[in-house]
């Protein structure tokens, strides 16, 4: 199937949707039409920081999997509930965010509490589609929705996630993402502006489905954008790595 995508933010709200305020803002979020060409599952969405609003594919709400993307989290949740950590836990942390470590992602899992830490999450961020995977331990099988993944990018870049003390320190970290974990929306930008956005993407090619699973995660002073695919192996790792970068490259005209 190819899709298509495109939400427009005057359409009538799904019925128990959230408003994201919007009905407290004084004007709309109004963003250029974004498509996507691909076979399989793609949805994406972008926050205004400055008004809260949510605009995004006619699908922003539907379930996918965070894959890599959810260590951001587990760093984040890890520091806020740690008051001094020792120098071996922050190495760890650095090589968990920037090149996507998945010992290390175990290792924090496992110190947060496993399914606790995902629920905190859920609770702390306010995401309204999210959730630990049914058996403990998966944490790249983490449920979210392209709108949560959205209102996770402005949640661990106002404080929430990792408190006031290491917000800063993570989002550094976020910027200085490398190797294969470096793509995503941020591609779309000049490198001067690409190193000013914190990222952090997951990607996997899962056997269970045949599937590649992808979720890009890029966050500015100005707005949140998340990406999520799932499209038959035959495409390739390349293919979901240009689809997220489209949108932003598609959205540019109208970010500020």
């Amino acid at each position: 199937m190819q899709w298509a995508l495109h939400y427009g933010t005057n359409a009538a709200p799904r019925p128990g949707a959230s408003r994201d305020r919007d009905s407290a803002s004084p004007a709309r979020l109004e963003l250029p039409p974004v498509r996507l060409d691909t076979e399989g599952f793609a949805s994406w969405a972008m926050l205004d920081r400055r008004t809260g609003q949510i605009a995004g594919s006619s699908n922003l709400d539907a379930p996918s999997d965070t894959m890599s993307l959810v260590k951001v989290w587990l760093a984040a949740d890890f520091l806020r509930r740690t008051d001094y950590p020792d120098e071996r836990s922050l190495n760890r942390l650095i090589i968990m965010i920037r090149d996507s470590d998945n010992k290390a992602a175990y290792e924090f899992y496992e110190r947060n509490g496993g399914r606790a830490g995902i629920e905190r999450m859920v609770q702390i961020c306010g995401l309204t589609e999210s959730k630990p995977y049914r058996i403990d331990g998966y944490w790249s099988n983490t449920e979210v929705s392209a709108r949560d993944v959205a209102r996770l990018g402005v949640c661990l870049a106002d404080g929430r996630a990792a408190g006031p003390h290491w917000t800063d320190w993570l989002l550094t970290q976020m910027r200085l993402v490398r190797g294969v974990g470096d793509f995503g929306p941020r591609a779309a930008f000049p490198p001067e502006v690409a190193a000013t956005i914190a990222i952090k993407n997951g990607w996997l090619l899962r056997t269970e489905d045949k599937l590649w699973h992808m979720a890009c995660l890029a966050v500015t002073d100005h707005w949140s954008m998340s990406v999520l695919l799932r499209y038959p192996a035959r495409y390739g790792f390349d293919h979901g790595r240009d689809l997220c970068a489209s949108v932003a490259e598609q959205l540019k005209p109208a970010l500020p």
